[in-house]
């Protein structure tokens, strides 16, 4: 893995896991596991928690990474999901 994929797959790591942890887009997702398997839930707490879900969303990265060897269907998505994770922390910074 060259440093160019290990950082289009830590950006896209960082924007996913955001997205399912925090972003409001994915709160009914959210809300729908804690109401299915209750709030104090293990399942419940993997999606509320950005340290724990950060790992199983690098694995699956990584998984592309490994399974679709660099390929375009791999860069793009990452190299967006990298851009829009690093654009969210620029406009905390720029406003």
């Amino acid at each position: 893995m060259s440093l160019a994929e290990f950082l289009l797959a830590l950006g896209a790591t960082c924007r996913l896991t955001r997205f399912i942890t925090k972003d409001t887009l994915a709160a009914g997702f959210r809300i729908w596991i804690a109401a299915h398997f209750g709030d104090d839930s293990k399942l419940s707490y993997l999606v509320n928690c950005s340290w724990c879900s950060s790992m199983w969303v690098a694995f699956a990265v990584a998984s592309l990474g490994y399974w679709l060897d660099g390929s375009l269907w791999l860069q793009v998505p990452e190299a967006a999901l990298s851009l829009s994770y690093l654009a969210g922390i620029s406009s905390r910074w720029l406003d």
